[in-house]
């Protein structure tokens, strides 16, 4: 590659930034390689100019033979044109006339490249190779200067969950002083099968995220390029809310607007994708300097408003708390009622970690609403009736229909004291504390990272004071007997049971049905036999990765049943959400009441053992 541009001229100078990309043909494959020059409308056999706002970006072909075909573009930056105007308040103004990395370092220079010269490949056209514009090509993309803020940890966090293996080798500070460190560059090289138009709207995204920085004024339009160009992979990558807020520039606004878009696609809760900071604790690897965003994006403050989640002073009713201390407080799991192997922190929203015992520790991936990921990606429910109109107001999502769903059920028992077992990030506490019915919640969640980002979208430490004293957070497994629960009005596990190993299932029955025994309980969990109403999810697979399994209504007829038999309840088997004529609705609750009664809420029972 050095060899081929040095015969261009280009070596020694260093206002030019680089990316290429390299498609091997597969063996016994009955096409070229050289076909990438359809795929992307460039002739392999020439090298063509295209004019740019701040430079010139030119395509050539290194390489370009049967079996192997590179295509690079290599970008030339005018660091006048750059500079011309940029607005003199800007703070990075005066030394960035001198000194920037704009010239070399991939960014959303080279991201307006792309979407300008490949712009048809960009969105999966090609009418001379339309079958391989569809297919999964085996490409490697190699960029050898990428500003990464995040370190190379925030590149493998971006990229690898779409498939890409990823390599990246950190850039010196200055080669001539290795005792100086490293830089924040990377050099970048990704590889998988991917289609074309993927792997360049993974680029297109991606480089001005991780430089977290654009070289434009940012408008509201922003946001219909993230989703555009996001179609199909945004709305179901782990960093999504990260992404968005980078993209976006911190801008609280576009930022909103975004993730409630992308909650659309996801039936997801827009807090729940990340539309306000998570509290990190020292943990998040993708932590970067506001500062840096704030200097290099033009035209927005990086302010962040979150008052849509505080909890109005009007909701407050009694208390409740029949002085237990401060309700706030998050309250770790006694050390010596863990067993050996037991998993009580984990900092990630995936997994289980269960101990080689019957009774295990279980984290309920965080609940995304909640985190059962219910509307896969991307995915769109097939509308039974075929009505729905483009004028129509859209339904409430799935995620607002299961809580509305959970709240009538309490109402209906009269549950004034109630347990949110497994309760995540507090999507369903915060409605809990808005409804001054509900005079003592407890949440309850084994993850204390969980708890803590509860607490702050909660914004517990804003609540007035007769709000926040009704509510309690505490850690704790849910297949662990735990005095602390016995003697509630109602127990909620909203899309907990399909993340617990069938075999555990009976720890956590006998945990919650016969130790803490709640007067009510409300189980939801989805309905497996409605999967086949998500165009995009395979057939066999569930609705999110760290659900053990999905039940079908009969199933969890079956369960549900013998649960309330064993333990001396009725039950009651609803659905929840839009329902199909054949498989049902997307979610199916139960609605477990005792059939001696509910158990007194005074003082004597509370806690007994």
């Amino acid at each position: 590659m050095e060899n081929f541009l040095a015969g261009m001229g280009w070596v020694g100078d260093d206002r030019r930034m680089l990316l290429t990309i390299t498609c091997t043909r597969p063996e016994g494959a009955d096409w070229p390689a050289t076909d990438l020059g359809f795929l992307l409308h460039k002739n392999p056999e020439r090298v063509q100019a295209f004019e740019q706002s701040y430079g010139t970006a030119h395509v050539v072909y290194p390489e370009a033979d049967p079996a192997r075909c590179t295509a690079a573009l290599v970008l030339e930056v005018d660091p006048i044109r750059l500079v011309r105007g940029r607005s003199r308040g800007t703070p990075d103004f005066s030394l960035g006339q001198y000194v920037n990395d704009r010239p070399y370092a991939a960014s959303s220079l080279l991201s307006v490249a792309i979407g300008a010269v490949f712009r048809t490949a960009l969105h999966g056209q090609c009418k001379a190779r339309p079958e391989l514009a569809l297919a999964a090509l085996p490409l490697r993309i190699e960029l050898p200067a990428v500003p990464c803020k995040g370190g190379a940890e925030a590149a493998e966090r971006v990229f690898a969950p779409l498939g890409w293996s990823v390599s990246t080798t950190p850039l010196p500070l200055d080669p001539a002083f290795p005792e100086w460190g490293d830089s924040h560059y990377l050099r970048l090289a990704l590889a998988g099968e991917m289609r074309l138009a993927d792997a360049l709207s993974h680029l297109y995204v991606l480089l001005p995220v991780l430089d977290g920085a654009k070289h434009y004024w940012m408008a509201a339009d922003e946001v219909d390029k993230l989703i555009r160009a996001g179609d199909g992979w945004l709305a179901e990558h782990p960093e999504r809310g990260w992404i968005a807020r980078r993209y976006l520039a911190r801008r609280q606004s576009l930022v909103r607007t975004a993730l409630a878009r992308l909650a659309e696609i996801d039936e997801a809760d827009p807090d729940d994708l990340g539309a306000v900071e998570d509290y990190v604790d020292g943990e998040n690897a993708l932590s970067d300097n506001a500062s840096a965003l704030g200097t290099a994006v033009h035209g927005g403050g990086a302010t962040s408003s979150h008052a849509d989640s505080s909890i109005p002073e009007h909701t407050a009713g009694a208390t409740g708390s029949r002085g237990r201390g401060p309700a706030t407080q998050i309250t770790p799991l006694d050390a010596a009622d863990a067993r050996p192997g037991s998993s009580l922190d984990d900092a990630t929203s995936r997994g289980l970690h269960p101990a080689p015992d019957q009774t295990v520790s279980v984290e309920v991936a965080q609940r995304t609403d909640e985190s059962s990921l219910d509307a896969p990606a991307g995915a769109s429910a097939v509308d039974p009736t075929g009505e729905h109109g483009a004028g129509e107001t859209r339904a409430p999502s799935l995620a607002v229909q299961r809580r509305a769903a959970v709240l009538t059920a309490l109402g209906e028992v009269g549950a004034r004291r109630v347990l949110d077992l497994g309760c995540g990030e507090g999507a369903l506490l915060r409605e809990l504390l808005a409804d001054a019915m509900f005079t003592e919640i407890v949440g309850v969640d084994v993850s204390t990272r969980a708890l803590h980002i509860a607490k702050r979208k909660l914004r517990l430490d804003r609540m007035p004071e007769r709000v926040a004293r009704r509510l309690a957070l505490l850690q704790g497994a849910l297949t662990y007997t735990d005095a602390r629960l016995r003697g509630y009005d109602a127990a909620v596990l909203m899309e907990v049971i399909e993340h617990v190993d069938p075999p555990r299932l009976g720890a956590l029955e006998h945990a919650v049905f016969v130790t803490a025994a709640p007067g009510s309980v409300v189980v939801t969990t989805p309905n497996a036999e409605y999967n086949a109403a998500y165009e995009t999810l395979p057939a066999g697979k569930f609705r999110h990765d760290d659900h053990r399994f999905e039940w079908t209504r009969a199933e969890f007829t079956a369960w549900a049943t013998g649960v309330a038999q064993r333990n001396g309840y009725r039950v009651q088997l609803r659905p929840v959400g839009a329902e199909h004529p054949e498989l049902g609705a997307p979610t199916q609750l139960a609605l477990f009441t005792r059939t001696d009664g509910p158990r007194p809420t005074g003082e004597d029972t509370k806690g007994a053992v």
